[in-house]
């Protein structure tokens, strides 16, 4: 699959992809882990921009304070809820 994006979103959702099911991070530790540490904002703003989801599991990246955020893909958080769920990872 060819994906569309700006250069930064590309860093991000390979990154994302890296991510294993069952486990999150933060867009704090995502912008960290792709050598931005000041990007968190960009970074959840490449995973709202994501139009590959849930190819490019976006649902695995949470807000530094334990909240879900947002999700792009069909049904909004309530879809990246029940995903995280049937992953085995338990959210308020």
């Amino acid at each position: 699959m060819i994906l569309k994006g700006t250069k930064f979103q590309l860093k991000v959702w390979k990154y994302l992809k890296s991510i294993p099911k069952g486990k999150f991070k933060t867009y704090k530790q995502v912008a960290i882990g792709i050598k931005s540490p000041k990007s968190a904002r960009a970074v959840a703003n490449a995973c709202a921009q994501n139009p590959y989801a849930p190819f490019i599991p976006c649902h695995r990246v949470i807000r530094s304070d334990g909240k879900l955020g947002g999700y792009s893909g069909r049904g909004g958080v309530k879809t990246k809820l029940k995903m995280l769920k049937k992953e085995g990872i338990l959210l308020k």
